[in-house]
Order: structure tokens, then C-alpha cells, then sequence
């Protein structure tokens, strides 16, 4: 169990984890969390952090805030390194002894491997994204010990912007979709990462560092599409493409599968496949 009196900051609280994070709390009744959306905290903004911390003096702060526009990044790197990098040197300035739980992502590695990420592998980032997360994570292990950086993979869910609430809105406008199919990976549902940051909480000791979490399996985001629509009953033709017939201004990884064996023995928690989770998600999401 949570410690009652522990009290939780969680940045970045309107993003689609930020908000799992907090719909799960409800359920345990967590009175002394603060939900900060980046409206009532800029992490950017070194004063605000410092009165919202000073004011709030979080024992944990869990990190969802950042900038995620991985296209947008490559035209206007200085505004990922002002919430990836900048970001976390005000958190960490003025964090004290607090613990930081940090959420990255699987854009730190360049996709070239064929078996999945351990989290002691050589980061090598192919974007402007990837490099500020990168560098955001090297700067938290630089400044302090206390933390704990979880990085993921494919996120979705019923909150924010995704690529499940993108491809069922798609499907009530097309008759056919044409969905990349040589970039491998392993979706994530917010549930299930929200649930793993709730068990770290609740194991209190585990040890600091690096770890990777997604759920389990292996999908293509033409196998993840075609599950979407399958299990929402979408009649939809969908057509598999390479990576170079639908360019981006962002080179994506074209492996991105995370080896999770160090998180499942940290916190025991036996994580679901993909596909169970996905129908998860959607019965929550289409109810």
C-alpha cells in the first residue's frame, strides 16, 4: 500500500498519462496528490517551479510532462529542449530529497537492433525528440541519485491525443487507410504504465535508475491498426506500407521492442499482452 500521508506532485497532468495517473488515484483515494497540468505548472518556468514546489514540497514528483511532437521537434528544437531538457533541471533544482519518476521513450535508441532494448544498451537518438530526451535523462542522472526514469513505448488510451482515438476517428471517414507496416514496436496502454508507477510507489525500495515498460508482444502499426479495428467492429480496408511511401519530417526507429525483464522483477507485476490490453482500452473507451 501507498503510504496515506505521501505526498505525490504529478507534472504534466493533462497529457494522456498525467490523466490515467490521476483517474487511477481516485480509486485509491489519495488526498495529499497534486495534479499540476502545464496551465498551472510551466516547467519551462524556473520561478513558477520553484513556488509550486516550495509551496507543495512533494516527497515523489512523477514527470509526464514534456514535449511529445516528434514531427514538430525537428523545426522547433528549442521548444523540446525547453520542456525536455530545461524541464528537468528546474525540477531537479528545487526537488530536494524527493524521489523523481521521469517518463521517456523509446525514440532514445536509433531502431537498428533486431532484439529488444535493455536499458544498459547504447542510446542513439535519429531526431531532435529522441536527442532531448535523451539529454533530459542524462541530465537526471548527472544531478541526482533519487530517481527513477521508466521509458515507454506507443502510448494510447483514452485520454489525450493517440493513435487508437486517431485511427477510430479515421474509420467513421474512409473506406480504406493506408498504415506503415515496417516499424516495430510494442503499443502501451496508459493503464498499465499507470498501474506500474502505482506499484513502484507501493514497493517503496525499489532501486533507482533506468527501466523500461511497455506491454508485452510485438506489432507493426499496420498489426496494431488492423487489431483496432477488429476488435471496435470498423469495416475498414487497410493497406500495409513501407516506411518511405509516407514520410515524416521525423525519422521514426524501425525497431522499438523494450526488454522489460528488469521492471517485472522489481515491482512483480505480470504485464499484459497488447492485444488484451487494447480491448481493454477500447471497452473503456467506447463504452
Amino acid at each position: 500500500m501507498i503510504d496515506q500521508n505521501l505526498k505525490i506532485l504529478v507534472t504534466g497532468a493533462g497529457g494522456q498519462l498525467g490523466q490515467e495517473i490521476k483517474s487511477l488515484s481516485e480509486v485509491y483515494n489519495r488526498p495529499n496528490w497534486s495534479f499540476a497540468d502545464s496551465k498551472a505548472l510551466d516547467i519551462t518556468d524556473e520561478r513558477q517551479v520553484k513556488d509550486y514546489i516550495g509551496a507543495y514540497t512533494p516527497e515523489v514528483i512523477i514527470n509526464c510532462a514534456a514535449y511529445t511532437a516528434v514531427d514538430a521537434a525537428e523545426s522547433d528544437p528549442n521548444g523540446a529542449f525547453a520542456v525536455n531538457v530545461s524541464g528537468i533541471q528546474n525540477l531537479t533544482a528545487y526537488a530536494g530529497k524527493a524521489l523523481i519518476i521521469h517518463i521517456s521513450t523509446d525514440f532514445v535508441f536509433d531502431g537498428n537492433s533486431f532484439v529488444a532494448y535493455k536499458e544498459t544498451d547504447e542510446t542513439h537518438p535519429i531526431g531532435a525528440y529522441g536527442k532531448t530526451k535523451m539529454e533530459g535523462e542524462k541530465l537526471l542522472q548527472h544531478i541526482t541519485d533519487n530517481h527513477i526514469i521508466i521509458r515507454t513505448s506507443w502510448l494510447y488510451g483514452s485520454f489525450g491525443k493517440n493513435f487508437m482515438k486517431t485511427m477510430l476517428h479515421l474509420a467513421d471517414s474512409r473506406s480504406e487507410l493506408s498504415v506503415v507496416a515496417d516499424q516495430v514496436g510494442t503499443p502501451t496502454y496508459t493503464g498499465d504504465l499507470a498501474l506500474a508507477i502505482i506499484r513502484i510507489l507501493e514497493q517503496d525500495q525499489v532501486e533507482r535508475g533506468i527501466y523500461h515498460f511497455s506491454n508485452e508482444g510485438v506489432a507493426s502499426w499496420y498489426d496494431f491498426a488492423h487489431a483496432i479495428f477488429d476488435m471496435a467492429g470498423k469495416n475498414i480496408k487497410l493497406i500495409p506500407i513501407k516506411s518511405e511511401a509516407y514520410p515524416t519530417p521525423a525519422k521514426r526507429p524501425h525497431f522499438s521492442v523494450l526488454d522489460k525483464t528488469k521492471i517485472k522483477k522489481a515491482i512483480h507485476m505480470e504485464i499484459p499482452h497488447w492485444r488484451d490490453s487494447l480491448e481493454v482500452a477500447l471497452k473503456k473507451h467506447l463504452r
